[in-house]
């Protein structure tokens, strides 16, 4: 399959194969079980609110292609258009992945948790509209994902619900970040506004915002999630690996953020800390970013990623090509250990403080 084309008219326009790496977006299932069996009793008033809130649907008109999307995207060549390429198909295949999810957490629900199964029905209908619609804008530059194969050919990830509880806030908290942020950037700066996707991101970061504060509300409702020493080391490893895997892609595209006006260092950061700022609020241990050795430390994971990516492209025997990343590997976990081992911040006591 050819993962783009010189022109973007239905009759050219492929289907792109997804490229697997440690950095690719998971499909996850869970004990669905386990989920049905969670007692909500403590949170139950605010998730009523959010699902009416769901149930109005704010964004229903929002995710409608205006006609600045009817020209030719062909301006946009070599890298940087390649780097928009691959920040389109991560996004999509991240709310795509969200929306599978979401689909089979409502369906296996629906007779154990109707409240939690609408819920994530409502969820699942928002994540397919943005992959929906960044799968068109793929099209506007000559391939799409075919989200049918990818729904039956993918390798399912089974995580804990726990787990899915925290990974999943985390990751619409920091999806909010990142299109606010651009969002707020290109408002300032519109000469490098280059495609019309990024006008839609303040409404689009609506809903990631929403999802993520559902999201918190069943987190917050299971005690164990936030009252035990366990609770605290989770709370630092999910945001730890939220915040390298990051910093690993973001510098793996920097064509992107140039292209934007942004210095993808500075952005980054800035991501990383509001939503370290941001999960405070649900989760009862914080990562110090401000510690002189948190950002060093994952540029440098960032430095040895790329390295590890100019082996894989080198022309050499795989067996040569894994012996010659070993090292490197090591010393990316060894940083992240570093960095899991500083003092964290006790997002409990802040509460308390602001309280």
């Amino acid at each position: 399959m050819v993962t783009s084309l010189p022109q973007s008219t239905p009759e050219t326009v492929s289907r792109k194969v997804l490229k697997e790496n440690i950095l690719t977006p998971r499909f996850y299932t869970t004990n669905f079980e386990v989920a049905a069996s969670m007692d909500l009793s403590g949170q139950e008033t605010e998730l009523q609110t959010m699902l009416a809130e769901m149930r109005a649907d704010y964004n229903r008109h929002h995710f409608i292609r205006d006609e600045s999307f009817n020209q030719s995207w062909e301006h946009i060549t070599g890298e940087a258009r390649q780097a928009f390429i691959d920040y389109l198909e991560r996004s999509c295949v991240s709310e795509f992945s969200g929306f599978l999810l979401f689909k089979e957490l409502s369906r296996k629900l629906k007779d154990r948790s109707p409240l939690l199964s609408e819920i994530f029905s409502l969820m699942a209908r928002d994540e397919a509209r943005h992959a929906g619609f960044l799968n068109k804008a793929m099209g506007d530059f000559g391939c799409t994902m075919d989200l049918g194969y990818l729904t039956k050919n993918r390798v399912y990830t089974f995580f804990p619900i726990e787990w899915v509880l925290y990974t999943v806030y985390l990751s619409e908290k920091i999806g909010y970040w990142r299109y606010i942020i651009i969002y707020r950037h290109l408002e300032q700066h519109p000469e490098n506004q280059f495609y019309p996707l990024f006008r839609y991101f303040e409404s689009w970061c609506q809903d990631e915002n929403r999802h993520g504060d559902i999201f918190k509300a069943l987190l917050r409702s299971q005690p164990k999630l936030w009252k035990t020493w366990k609770s605290r080391l989770w709370s630092r490893f999910f945001l730890l690996t939220v915040f390298a895997t990051h910093t690993l892609t973001v510098h793996e595209r920097t064509g992107f953020y140039h292209t934007l006006g942004l210095d993808p260092t500075e952005f980054d950061a800035e991501v990383i800390r509001k939503t370290n700022e941001t999960a405070a609020r649900a989760f009862p241990s914080i990562l110090n970013t401000d510690h002189p050795e948190f950002f060093p430390r994952l540029h440098r994971c960032s430095d040895l990623n790329l390295k590890i990516a100019e082996i894989d492209r080198a022309s050499q025997p795989r067996w040569l090509k894994t012996l010659r990343k070993v090292p490197l590997q090591l010393a990316i976990v060894g940083h992240l250990v570093r960095i899991y081992f500083t003092k964290p911040i006790d997002a409990e006591a802040l509460r308390g403080m602001v309280h």
